[in-house]
């Protein structure tokens, strides 16, 4: 099985503000879902409130992010699953929740994770 992760930035998230309480509900259930199928790894959203560190391999930590990197917040998920096609079909489920398209990565395997 393959490890794959699901996500999107905040800023794709177009929802009014009165509809935000449904579409947490949505995107809970899907995850309620994903746990049942056995196929749930991990899930969260990026907590804006902390700023993100760049630490280096020395130890020392400064505020920021490597200078490339887009903005990176929002939510995302990680699934264990059969196939890619299975991958693309949670991810729907996910997009139809949230309201906004899903960007879907793969990890590469690692016999040791």
């Amino acid at each position: 099985m393959t490890k794959y992760l699901i996500s999107f930035p905040a800023s794709a998230m177009d929802v009014a503000a009165e509809d935000l309480p449904a579409v947490g509900d949505a995107a809970r259930a899907v995850i309620r879902e994903a746990k049942a199928a056995g196929v749930y790894v991990f899930a969260g959203g990026i907590n804006t409130d902390a700023a993100p560190l760049l630490v280096a391999a020395g130890g020392t930590a400064t505020h920021g992010t490597y200078p490339q990197t887009r903005e990176f917040d929002g939510g995302f998920c990680v699934l264990e699953l059969p196939s890619r096609e299975a991958a693309v079909e949670w991810a729907a489920r996910i997009a139809t929740a949230c309201r906004c398209a899903q960007e879907l990565r793969e990890f590469a395997y690692d016999p040791e994770s």
